[in-house]
């Protein structure tokens, strides 16, 4: 009689399989083929990309990444590519640039802008990102010509980069895709009314509800409560008239 082998299922099953597992203790290999041995399964490594640089300040970490929005232009519907920075510790968001074409010129004229003096990553230590083609560039220019050191995360990992992840969902699902662009400097516009209200008029819960640019008279409980909107009453924030 074969002997009661256990068995850790690959990809999702139906119930009915594992129901059976249970029952019998065993089920015939030949007729599943994704079930393997368990004695054959690695322990998953787990990968902590904050690992290598847990000596280093937490407000000298940044991450970056791209997305994509389509507008109407002259030539018909265009992609535009966003590239976007964060300052981990206090999530402070940059737009570094926007263009139609990623390739190796603008990515490094945008590197050297970033890094040299008052750019957004001149006290930056690592910057993390993915291993997508578009940051070959600035990965090459990183470590041959800056002291920025590039930390790349896993394939097909957006959790590890959570924070940045995060801003793009609401930057999408709350500005880019309620609008319909047309030409570049609307698009500028969207962008740059969506990060002044992200910086000082919207509370974050991972910041303990704060802000994180805000005005002198937040907190103000004096004055009667007024309403401002941005991009037509897509984004509100509420505040006292101290006058």
């Amino acid at each position: 009689m074969r002997p009661t082998v256990r068995y850790s299922l690959v990809g999702n099953v139906h119930c009915k399989i594992l129901s059976y597992v249970e029952r019998k203790g065993r089920y015939p290999i030949q007729k599943a083929p994704f079930l393997i041995r368990l004695s054959a399964c690695p322990r998953p490594s787990r990968f902590n990309v904050l690992s290598d640089v847990s000596e280093s300040p937490l407000e000298a970490i940044f991450d970056v990444d791209f997305t994509t929005v389509e507008v109407w232009t002259r030539s018909g519907l265009t992609t535009f590519y966003v590239m976007v920075l964060m300052k981990l510790k206090s999530r402070q968001v940059e737009i570094a640039w926007i263009t139609t074409n990623p390739n190796r010129q603008w990515i490094t004229q945008i590197a050297r802008d970033l890094t040299g003096d008052d750019g957004f990553l001149e006290n930056a230590s690592h910057l993390i990102l993915d291993r997508g083609t578009s940051f070959q560039p600035l990965r090459s220019f990183l470590k041959e010509q800056s002291d920025v050191e590039p930390l790349l995360l896993p394939p097909k990992s957006p959790n590890m980069n959570a924070h940045l992840e995060r801003f793009m969902r609401s930057l999408k699902s709350e500005c880019l895709n309620k609008m319909i662009f047309f030409g570049k400097h609307s698009l500028e516009r969207a962008l740059r009314e969506y990060v002044a209200h992200y910086h000082s008029e919207r509370n974050h819960q991972g910041l303990g509800n704060q802000l994180i640019d805000p005005d002198e008279d937040v907190g103000c409980v004096a004055g009667k409560l007024e309403c401002c909107e941005r991009l037509g009453g897509l984004l509100k924030y509420y505040y006292r008239d101290a006058a």
